[in-house]
């Protein structure tokens, strides 16, 4: 066999130590999983956005307040964030102001009930970005776990050496730095990702608070 395909990438994961290519096992099924969740927080993502903006332009373009809660009634199970905030606000709003006379109560109530569903479309954005968050922090120490083991294995192989060279060790260290490359692999993805998630999920929160807000007053404004 020849230098280089000894140190071949297959050949250094197929003749690594158990514990080393444990590592690499782990750090693929994370880089796997992780990729998997960035996809589907993308489209998620970016489908809210997408409601988002389709609601706003119904919603400023001076429809009736009734026929916009009708239509989000019917669509709840497939509207988005934004249009769920309204309904339920809007349901709340004629709920209490038939049953009570005081304003400030009716309005509170519905900015109540508006943040409880903010708070689940929220959620619903951020869930598994703490997955992320997690795989990116933890990998590179995980992978630092095979390489530390890899090269004590090279340099322990050299006590049974007269003469120990390059060739002796470089397999060695060869196969504990691929751990390493795998962590990385793995971590730098998903710290990407999870930066790039936050920060949408920021901007749509802001959007769906300062909805909150001037929806409110246009519900106190019905009020008088």
């Amino acid at each position: 066999m020849t230098v280089s395909q000894d140190l071949s990438i297959l050949s250094l994961i197929t003749q690594a130590s158990v514990l080393v290519q444990l590592v690499m096992a782990l750090l693929a099924t994370l880089s796997l999983v992780s990729w998997y969740w960035i996809f589907r927080k993308w489209f998620q993502i970016r489908a809210a956005r997408s409601k988002t903006n389709e609601f706003e332009r119904d919603f400023w373009s001076g429809g009736d307040l009734n026929a916009l809660f009708q239509s989000a009634s019917a669509a709840r199970h497939h509207s988005g964030g934004l249009e769920r905030i309204f309904e339920s606000g809007y349901r709340e709003f004629t709920k209490l102001r038939a049953k009570s006379h005081d304003q400030s109560a009716t309005i509170d109530g519905a900015r109540r009930a508006m943040r409880a569903t903010y708070q689940r479309e929220v959620d619903d954005l951020e869930a598994h970005l703490a997955f992320l968050a997690s795989v990116g922090s933890v990998s590179p120490y995980i992978g630092l776990l095979g390489t530390v083991w890899g090269i004590m294995n090279a340099f322990r192989g050299l006590s049974n050496v007269g003469a120990a060279t390059l060739a002796h060790v470089a397999p060695g260290i060869a196969e504990a730095l691929v751990a390493t490359a795998i962590g990385l692999f793995a971590a730098i993805p998903a710290v990407v990702a999870y930066n790039r998630f936050a920060h949408d999920i920021d901007r749509i929160g802001i959007r769906f608070e300062s909805f909150m807000e001037e929806f409110s007053n246009i519900l106190q404004r019905h009020l008088r």
